[in-house]
C-alpha cells in the first residue's frame, strides 16, 4: 500500500512540483491550499506524513501543528518554510514538528528526509509507538483515576454510578482528555476533534458531555475534582495520581 502524503502548502507551483516528484517516488499525495482545508484532509484521508507550510491564508501553519498534535502525537509533519531564523525553527520545534527545511530548499534533501520520517515513524508502529492506519496516537486499553476505571476495550466505566456503558462519543472525549491531561482544552478544539469540522455541535453539546462526566466520574458533581472548568477557555481534566493499563 503506498504512504499518503498531506502538502498543506498555498504556493500552487510549489505545491504541485512536490505533488510531482513524491508521486513520482511511489507515494500518493494530496494537496490542501490553505489551513482549513489541510485539517480536513488530514482528519477524512489520515496521511502517513504532513509536509506543512507555516505561512497559510486563514490557518496558519503553526495553530495546524498544534490542533494536529492535540490529537496525534505520532505522525511525522515536515515544516517547509520561508521563515528561516533560528526563532522560528525553535517555534516550529516547541509546537511538535519532527523536522525543519527552508526555502529555498533542495529537492533530493526533502525527498530524504521525508523518506527518513518514515522509516522512523514505522519503528514506531513496530514498537507499539503508533498505529499506522487511522489515529495514531497509541491509547490505553484501561484507564484508571481516583476511584474510576475506564475500560476502553468494552467501553464500559467502573465509577460512581457503578457500572455503565459508554458511548461512542464520550469514548472519543475521553480520549482526548486523556491524552492531554494537565492541558486546557478549549470548546472550540473539543468541537473540532471530538465532532468534526463539518459537524452542526455547538459549545452547549460539549457542555452537556461535561455535566455528564462529572454525573460519572466526581463524588460531587458541583464542585469537580477532575473535570474543571477554565473561566473563557473551555476544561481541563486533572486526574491526579492516575494510571494507564
Amino acid at each position: 500500500m503506498k504512504k499518503r502524503i498531506l502538502i498543506i502548502e498555498d504556493d500552487r507551483h510549489i505545491a504541485e512540483g512536490l505533488e510531482l516528484n513524491l508521486s513520482l517516488q511511489g507515494y500518493a499525495v494530496r494537496i490542501a491550499e490553505d489551513g482549513s482545508r489541510g485539517l480536513r484532509f488530514w482528519q477524512e484521508w489520515r496521511p502517513h506524513l504532513i509536509i506543512l507550510d507555516v505561512m497559510l491564508p486563514g490557518i496558519g501553519g503553526l495553530e495546524v501543528l498544534e490542533k494536529i498534535r492535540l490529537d496525534d502525537q505520532y505522525i511525522p509533519i515536515l515544516i517547509l518554510s520561508a521563515k528561516a531564523t533560528m526563532d522560528d525553527k525553535i517555534k516550529g520545534l516547541s509546537h511538535g514538528v519532527d523536522d525543519y527545511l527552508t526555502k529555498p530548499f533542495n529537492l533530493e534533501e526533502l525527498i530524504l528526509r521525508v523518506e527518513r520520517l518514515l522509516i522512523r515513524s514505522q519503528w514506531q508502529g513496530e514498537s507499539g509507538g503508533s498505529q499506522n492506519s487511522g489515529k495514531n496516537i497509541k491509547s490505553p486499553d484501561s484507564y484508571a483515576f481516583g476511584n474510576n476505571k475506564i475500560d476502553f476495550i468494552t467501553s464500559t466505566a467502573q465509577c460512581q454510578k457503578g457500572l455503565i456503558n459508554l458511548t461512542e462519543q464520550e469514548i472519543k472525549l475521553l480520549h482526548l482528555f486523556i491524552a492531554n491531561r494537565g492541558q486546557p482544552l478549549s470548546r472550540q478544539i473539543l468541537l473540532e476533534i471530538g465532532w468534526g469540522y463539518s459537524s452542526r455541535a455547538t459549545s452547549r453539546t460539549v457542555d452537556n458531555f461535561m455535566v455528564r462526566f462529572r454525573k460519572y466520574f466526581e463524588e460531587d458533581p458541583k464542585n469537580p475534582k477532575y473535570f474543571k472548568s477554565r473561566r473563557s477557555i473551555g476544561y481541563l481534566f486533572d486526574p491526579g495520581a492516575a494510571s494507564d493499563q
